[in-house]
């Protein structure tokens, strides 16, 4: 089976409300689809998110560099899946949005052609997950209505948006904890947004006022790994890095650094699944555990971070929520959602049928 083309679509969706981090707030998202066509009746399909604040990447950078990639991959046969990796990941420096949506395309079309899913092709571990659900970040008032919204729609763990003022931080968290109880989890991501003593600060408060927090995210600034292991040796709950981990250099760096407690793993950041793997066997090499998560991107991607996050026992923790922030779903097929729960199909691949 031998790649023959691959086709670019930018897709325009508007939020269902708007989302806010310490890094940038937006009300609707640009995603770029692709559709990797094949000399047999195949076809697999990725995606990728522009997010110039964390990838560097625009809309234009990435259909570039899939450009890019398309004259360095098309006529390769997918029987030589590692050669084409190879080719993929070397063709051009950086642009991992872009190599994600064309890595997790030729995943789809491997899997298609074994006639199974996508996460039984990876290993098969098992096919449920619970998500959590993020809360933007927001007056005190509006967070705490948010999170009583998201419970109530059958969530159970909320990832709580904060950074910027640690203060007003550490009273948010304090009156969202004090108005839903005790038996949600909430996750806390700072999206870089304090100082590794700032950080520090907020562990140590929230821990003085009884404030259960399950893990703290991306405390500090992306390339920071001294203070992301200052915050670790510091607070008692765990610390995780997202910003922090672009390939598996980077998690190999914080491994042997013992900068952090988890590994936050995002196909946009690392270019996709094959880089996606190896992180993941680093972080079981050194017995840390994975959450999976994704940018504000749309049902494609997501769907092909959902089979890898099922398709590891290291990958413990979920954050597959953005397509609930989006008013459409440009996809027919693919993970579905019943309350916190991402339910797959028994179709091969990705169970995309196509683009709507």
């Amino acid at each position: 089976m031998k790649i023959t083309d691959i086709k670019i679509q930018i897709i325009n969706i508007p939020l269902v409300t708007t989302f806010k981090t310490a890094l940038r707030s937006v009300d609707q998202i640009e995603n770029i689809i692709i559709t990797i066509t094949t000399d047999t009746d195949l076809i697999g399909f990725g995606g990728a998110a522009p997010t110039a604040v964390i990838t560097g990447e625009t809309t234009a950078s990435i259909c570039s560099a899939i450009e890019h990639i398309r004259d360095s991959i098309i006529g390769m046969n997918l029987i030589d899946s590692e050669n084409i990796f190879q080719r993929l990941n070397n063709c051009i420096i950086g642009n991992s949005s872009a190599k994600a949506a064309v890595d997790m395309a030729i995943y789809d079309l491997l899997a298609k052609e074994l006639k199974v899913p996508l996460y039984q092709l990876l290993g098969g571990m098992t096919n449920t997950l619970e998500t959590d659900v993020t809360v933007s970040l927001d007056t005190p008032e509006k967070m705490i209505r948010e999170s009583k919204e998201k419970l109530s729609a059958g969530f159970n763990i909320l990832k709580i948006k904060v950074g910027g003022d640690p203060e007003l931080d550490i009273n948010r968290l304090q009156l969202v904890r004090e108005s839903i109880g005790r038996e949600a989890r909430i996750r806390i991501d700072a999206n870089q947004g304090w100082s590794a003593k700032e950080a520090v600060l907020v562990g140590k408060e929230l821990e003085r006022k009884g404030v259960d927090i399950e893990l703290m995210e991306q405390p500090v600034a992306a390339r920071d790994f001294k203070g992301l292991r200052f915050v670790r040796e510091n607070v008692s709950m765990p610390v995780y890095a997202d910003e922090s981990i672009f390939s598996p250099q980077n998690a190999l760096d914080l491994v042997s650094m013992d900068a952090v407690d988890g590994l936050n793993i995002k196909l946009m950041k690392c270019g996709g699944i094959y880089n996606a793997l190896k992180i993941a066997a680093i972080a079981e090499t050194a017995g840390i555990p994975c959450m999976i998560g994704s940018m504000m991107e749309s049902h494609i991607s997501v769907t092909a971070a959902a089979h890898l996050a099922v398709s590891r026992s290291i990958i413990k923790r979920y954050d597959l929520d953005a397509p609930l922030f989006c008013s459409i779903n440009p996809a027919v097929g693919g993970i579905t959602y019943k309350g916190s729960r991402v339910c797959f199909s028994n179709a091969p691949g990705l169970g995309i049928e196509s683009i709507g």
